[in-house]
């Protein structure tokens, strides 16, 4: 029989070990990485509400960046009163300029929201605008069905996609 120097021996030995070691820590590892982002506690569906209120109150400021920041830099947004689909933040202010010389006050009429987990909401229905005719002043009210649709981002609730459309029946 031939004997293997000790060094052999214990050096094939600790790199075994050293590879079990390795491979165990990094499945432990990869475990952890794929449990994913840390989870909010899922928002109250009035939490969720109250983002409208937020985005109404913005559109009162009368400056379309304001509005904007709202909306995630990715948003989409599909408005009611454009045939155009924003999907980049200068389209999302474009739309607002626009939008907000009409005085635009906003009320819902109907909502219904679904809490999807800690960091997605949906929140849609009816809402309605009291709008103000830029050049005579003359106010009107329209109806439209909404749907916004927010993420938590970097702790933020953000617009992920809005859409917006007028009532078929006028």
């Amino acid at each position: 029989m031939t004997r293997r120097p000790a060094g052999k021996s214990i050096g094939k030995r600790a790199a075994i070990v050293t590879a079990a070691a390795l491979v165990a820590t990094g499945t432990f590892a990869a475990g952890v990485s794929t449990a994913g982002p840390e989870r909010s506690a899922k928002p109250s569906k009035k939490q969720v509400t109250t983002l409208f209120d937020k985005w109404n109150a913005a559109l009162q400021t009368g400056d379309p960046e304001t509005v904007a920041d709202l909306y995630a830099d990715d948003a989409v947004l599909l408005p009611t009163l454009s045939n155009k689909i924003r999907t980049d933040r200068a389209g999302i202010v474009d739309y607002f300029e626009h939008f907000l010389q009409k005085k635009p006050v906003g009320k819902k009429v109907e909502t219904v929201v679904n809490v999807l987990d800690g960091n997605s909401a949906i929140d849609t229905g009816v809402y309605e605008f009291t709008l103000t005719d830029p050049k005579t002043g003359k106010k009107s009210a329209t109806k439209a069905r909404y749907t916004y649709e927010y993420e938590k981002r970097d702790g933020e609730w953000k617009i992920v996609n809005h859409h917006s459309s007028a009532m078929p029946e006028g």
